[in-house]
């Protein structure tokens, strides 16, 4: 007893301690991401699908901005959150990578960590969550690739259809019947006699010509080439020149200067007649020898040194018969040329016909609706494959949106060709995605089972925020959904339209494979790693 009584008392471990406090502020860092990151998820899920409402956004420079395009919004907002910064990065990359799907992915990331929250608050350790995500979302790959179509470039139909699917939730969607089939054919134009054969498509190659006035049904695609201004010409110049032989000069048609500002004082009349005529002969030899070379077009390159030409020159050039092209931007050059099938002139003495482009008509033309003038070149060589859209839209705000959606509905087309395969839209794919991972998580034991039901209930909110978007009622629908899906109607979905569950491939309601499999892992990316922070560290 005594030996017992001697024995030291163990004191019991205090209840707070450095590892749990470790643990407690990356859980409160972690729940202040995932709350900032949902926050902007809930700001576009409104925007979703055909029936989504569109954002109007004022600039800092007073400029007014109305779309429903998610990266578009998302770009324009002031994020300040690190972690909310990360889904607009992420929506970025869905608009280089697939062009389309900008909203989806960001409303897809905002459920993924809501679903996040439940199981983080099981108490399963956000690794083990990380990792069952990206298990869950190869699985959605390929049981998505196993469930879509394979589409054949040729097929100019199905394309028009995935393209009219993209623009019906776009603020242009009533002139898709216009814009879809055009989209398809500008991308195809570049593709070549054999679309089945690409493997990528660079839209630089598709030239976009904004023009106010008219409506968005006076958009054209024009097999050539379009100046975004009429030509530049003083009385008697020509404003349209059959068999074309083009030149785009990037020397400047005017009296040379000194390379420092100098000034150079004449103090009698009889030396400033000298200057001017030896001003008006060097100009005229210029002239001279553009007309020997054969070119009766002329482009002449913006210049921010000099006077790129003075109205000496544009006399003499319209003395010539030679219509002129002024203040070509650099940016431009490059289109220019790979269209015409010029090559740029450094300098007049090297300007030979073995350099000039051709084309079968150039003129000016006035847009209708406005009065405007643009120089159009048709029956061009192009043997670069370039193609040219002329937009048209009433103001402003409806140009620039019709800007957005047309490459929208071109990236549409990329995607195909990048992946050639469609599946249906309306909610069909992420609803038979989540069907099959339940099922995947019966037979999955261990913490992968709750985080692939977690997953599959995330991925459903795409049909949910249709429904509720277009004025339906979301749980009655999305459990239609399922049951339809549950018994083998792969291509089922919502009709918006209708307010019904209908067969989306009936329908054409169709979208390319590559915009939901890249939804879901860049939404499944951002996820997991917004939830490995544990800490925020600020840098002064």
């Amino acid at each position: 007893m005594a030996t017992a009584a001697a024995m030291p008392t163990m004191r019991p471990r205090p209840a707070t301690g450095e590892t749990l406090q470790e643990r407690s502020k990356g859980k409160d860092v972690r729940i202040s991401n995932i709350v900032a990151a949902k926050a902007v998820a809930a700001a576009v899920r409104t925007s979703l699908g055909p029936r989504g409402m569109d954002k109007l956004m004022q600039l800092p420079s007073g400029e007014v901005l109305i779309s429903n395009d998610g990266a578009t919004i998302l770009s324009k907002m002031n994020v300040l959150h690190p972690a909310a910064k990360m889904l607009v990065e992420c929506s970025q990359s869905q608009d280089i990578e697939a062009g389309d799907g900008t909203t989806s992915v960001v409303v897809l990331a905002g459920a993924l960590l809501d679903a996040c929250s439940g199981l983080l608050s099981k108490g399963i350790h956000p690794a083990m969550i990380a990792s069952s995500f990206y298990k869950a979302a190869e699985q959605c790959t390929q049981l998505l690739k196993r469930a879509a179509a394979p589409v054949d470039m040729n097929d100019r139909e199905s394309l028009v259809h995935a393209v009219q699917t993209c623009l019906s939730s776009k603020v242009v969607s009533q002139n898709s019947d216009l814009l879809a089939p055009l989209a398809v054919d500008s991308v195809l134009g570049i593709l070549g006699p054999n679309p089945s054969e690409a493997v990528n498509v660079d839209l630089r190659d598709v030239r976009m010509v904004e023009q106010l006035g008219g409506t968005v049904d006076d958009t054209e695609l024009v097999p050539g080439l379009v100046f975004d201004k009429g030509s530049t010409k003083t009385a008697g110049g020509p404003s349209q020149i059959e068999n074309a032989k083009i030149a785009l000069i990037q020397f400047c048609l005017s009296a040379p200067k000194t390379d420092m500002d100098n000034n150079v004082v004449v103090s009698d009349y009889a030396a400033m007649d000298r200057i001017l005529r030896d001003e008006r002969k060097y100009i005229l030899n210029m002239c001279k020898k553009i007309k020997k070379s054969g070119a009766n077009v002329v482009l002449i390159q913006k210049s921010i040194l000099r006077d790129a030409y003075n109205e000496l020159s544009l006399h003499f050039l319209a003395k010539m018969g030679i219509l002129v092209v002024t203040d070509v931007e650099r940016t431009d050059v490059e289109f220019v040329c790979r269209t015409l099938g010029c090559t740029p002139v450094p300098h007049v003495d090297s300007l030979s016909s073995e350099k000039l482009g051709s084309a079968e008509h150039v003129g000016d033309v006035v847009l209708p609706g406005s009065g405007h003038k643009v120089v159009k070149f048709v029956g061009v060589a192009n043997p670069g494959r370039t193609s040219t859209v002329l937009l048209r839209g009433s103001n402003e705000l409806v140009l620039a949106e019709a800007n957005r959606s047309v490459h929208d509905a071109q990236c549409v087309v990329r995607s195909l060709v990048k992946q050639r395969f469609l599946i249906a839209g309306g909610g069909a794919a992420e609803t038979e995605a989540a069907l099959r991972l339940r099922e995947l998580a019966l037979e999955t034991t261990g913490m992968d089972s709750h985080c692939f039901k977690a997953y599959a209930d995330a991925l459903e909110v795409i049909p949910y925020t249709l429904a509720e978007n277009a004025g339906l009622k979301p749980i009655e629908i999305v459990t239609e959904l399922r049951k339809e899906h549950a018994e083998g109607t792969i291509g089922a979905g919502i009709d918006v339209k209708k307010g019904c569950i209908s067969n989306m491939y009936d329908k054409n309601v169709i979208q390319p494979l590559l915009v939901t499999t890249s939804a879901i892992k860049l939404a499944t990316e951002t996820v997991c790693m917004i939830l490995k922070v544990d800490d925020l560290v600020v840098v002064a």
